[in-house]
This record gives structure tokens, sequence and C-alpha cells, in this order.
């Protein structure tokens, strides 16, 4: 009930103010213990079957809120596409969540991972990140060769991988990014029992 003042005015009721007080602590409690427990994380899905090769962008994928946890950095959100878009690089079918790994920029998609065996120690300057010639030399019969060409100039080492046997006949594997229109001429080779050799390019040899 409110109280007159000495003007003659009505002053509030202290308990009621107080009871205002709790009504709204109590809803912003709520709201927040609410908020603290939503761990839903906005992720992109393919309306529709998307196709390797296809670009897309975020207004061609649907938004959701999903509860994944530690698993949603592995899935795409909204701010993860560029405005340039995507390209997809694996299958996504129709109302799936779109996977990191089945998308890449268009520089990466544009390149195919090749792992070359060495046939013996390499040089020094091929690291992670260096630029490499690939020669081969086709096999005309058993240790006879035909003269060494060049299959892609100047291929980006992506990895070295160290043999981990105790004997090793032949050197290390140097996993390379090579343009794809290349990579069958390249996978052809290595099947065919071709010399391979990997030389450093003048650029690449820094």
């Amino acid at each position: 009930m409110a109280e007159r003042t000495a003007r003659g005015g009505r002053r509030p009721d202290p308990r009621l103010v107080i009871g205002l007080v709790l009504v709204v602590g109590s809803t912003l409690g709520t709201w927040a213990l609410v908020d603290a427990l939503d761990d839903t994380t906005e992720v992109l899905v393919a309306p529709e079957t998307l196709t390797p090769g296809s670009r897309i962008d975020v207004d061609a994928l649907r938004v959701e809120s999903v509860g994944l946890g530690a698993l949603a950095p592995n899935y795409l959100a909204p701010g993860d596409v560029p405005a340039e878009g995507l390209v997809v690089v694996r299958t996504v079918r129709g109302g799936e969540l779109v996977p990191t790994a089945a998308v890449s920029d268009a520089a990466d998609a544009a390149h195919a991972r090749v792992v070359v065996q060495s046939r013996g120690p390499i040089a020094g300057e091929i690291a992670p990140g260096s630029l490499v010639d690939v020669w081969a030399a086709r096999a005309v019969e058993r240790g006879s060769f035909e003269p060494p060409v060049v299959l892609v100039a100047g291929a980006e080492v992506a990895r070295v991988l160290e043999d981990d046997g105790m004997v090793a006949a032949d050197g290390p594997s140097v996993e390379l990014l090579i343009p794809r229109e290349k990579t069958a001429a390249v996978l052809e080779a290595l099947a065919s029992g071709d010399a391979v050799d990997l030389v450093p390019t003048a650029t690449g040899a820094g």
C-alpha cells in the first residue's frame, strides 16, 4: 500500500518495490541459466546435394542451430565462407551438415596431393613450401630408360615423409601439390615404374 508524503503525494510501498526487484532478478537469472545451457552452434546445411567441383557461397546454404559441442569446428559455420565462395571437393548430401573437409578455396581445389617416392637422398633445399620440378624418364626395358622430361614444373612441397624403417632401399617420400590436370601423367609415371626425380627450381632453392 502506498504512503502519503508531507506534500500530499504518494510514496511507493517498500514491499512493492522489493517484490518488483525480486521478480526482475528472478527473470534475468532464468534467462542467464537458459543461455548458459544453450550450447548450440550455427552451422551450414546443404539444402540439396553438393557435388565436387561446384562453387558455393553462404547464400546457397541453410543456417541451422545444432548442439555439436566439441565437434563444432568440424563443420562449416556462416563466418567460414569467404566472399568469393568455396569449392566443393567431396559430395555432401542434401540435408547434411557441411563438413569443413568437404570444401576448399579455389586455389587448393585446383591442386591435387601426390606422394612421390625418392630413389635416393633428396636435395637439402627440398622442404615444405619449396618448389621442385618433377622429372621422369620412361622405362623402356629393365634398367633402361628414355631421356628424362619435365612432367610438372614448380610443384610445391607439402611434406617430406621420412622412412620409419631401420633399412630403406629408397629415399624419403615427398608429398607434392600439383595442378590437377597434371595428376594423371604423374600417377601414370609412378605406376609404370618410370624413374622420377625431384629437382629444386631456381626460385624454390632460395
